[in-house]
């Protein structure tokens, strides 16, 4: 039992939006808490005892009582929380060339990856910084021709001022979170960089 309340439960904010996961025993807090409703695979919500009350269906998830057998819930929805989390983006490689769409942002090809790398607008030599602000996807040729000078002493032109983008092209949960069928319906109404999220402290 020790180990199937520690799986995951999928967590819905009031409006039925994904916004996080946690575990089978916490879930079982905030249901017996009411801060939390069970909700089954027709998107009927159920409080603690209505769902305690439930029969289990063979191959469901279940953990023992003192004196029955209880279903597990694997999603949730919260009573009271319906915002929508910020987006938090990751400054890492993989999101700046997606950012930039794998396109120099001088010469303006496209390229592939392993073709590209970033090159840092105002160079580290004269104090520029590792931001979305400061960096941009270059080809070899291109970066090669830049060195360590700015765009204009090296007569380039950007073809996009850099800024940091609002949504996180690229998340791992939703590829690596989706474990149970009862997620799925859940997690196909929203696009993969919803979840590359941090909740609202």
């Amino acid at each position: 039992m020790g180990i199937m309340l520690n799986t995951g439960v999928l967590v819905l904010n009031r409006s039925f939006l994904p916004i996080d996961t946690t575990t089978v025993r916490r879930a079982f807090v905030l249901l017996y808490l009411g801060a939390a409703r069970a909700v089954d695979r027709q998107y009927r919500t159920f409080d603690f005892k209505s769902w305690s009350e439930l029969g289990a269906e063979y191959g469901d998830d279940t953990i023992g009582l003192v004196n029955k057998i209880i279903k597990v819930p694997r999603v949730i929805a919260l009573t009271t929380y319906d915002r929508i989390p910020r987006t938090v983006v990751r400054f890492n490689r993989l999101n700046i060339f997606s950012r930039d769409k794998n396109i120099c942002q001088y010469c303006g090809r496209a390229f592939p990856r392993h073709e590209l790398n970033i090159d840092h607008v105002i160079p580290r030599s004269r104090g520029g910084q590792a931001t979305w602000e400061n960096v941009v996807c270059s080809c070899h040729d291109c970066n090669r021709k830049k060195a360590g000078r700015t765009p204009e002493e090296a007569g380039m032109k950007l073809i996009l001022k850099p800024r940091k983008p609002k949504w996180t092209p690229y998340s791992p949960f939703t590829l690596k979170g989706l474990r149970y069928e009862e997620w799925k319906p859940f997690l196909n109404i929203v696009d993969a960089s919803y979840w590359h999220v941090e909740l609202d402290k």
